[in-house]
């Protein structure tokens, strides 16, 4: 699973294959925790990452979900700059 984007201890990435599953979301690793947002609407639908972790998280998508979305349709890997 290839990490797009890398701020703050949190590790953004994506799956990439045909086992892949709708509907279209990213992972988030931040030290023990972990989540699964989805690209639509940004909530988190598993988890267990801290609120402020989450805050940043939906705060980086927002202003990256095209980008997002083109690597969930094309399954082309790209790196996103990260949160500042």
């Amino acid at each position: 699973m290839p990490v797009i984007s890398r701020f703050y201890g949190l590790v953004i990435k994506m799956y990439f294959g045909d086992s892949e599953h709708n509907p279209p979301h990213f992972h988030v690793a931040y030290g023990d925790y972990s989540g699964v947002f989805r690209l639509h609407d940004l909530k988190m639908t598993e988890g267990d990452l801290p609120s402020k972790a989450q805050n940043m998280v939906v705060e980086w998508a927002s202003q990256h979900k095209e980008e997002l979305q083109e690597i969930w349709n094309t399954q082309k890997f790209i790196e996103i700059p990260p949160l500042v």
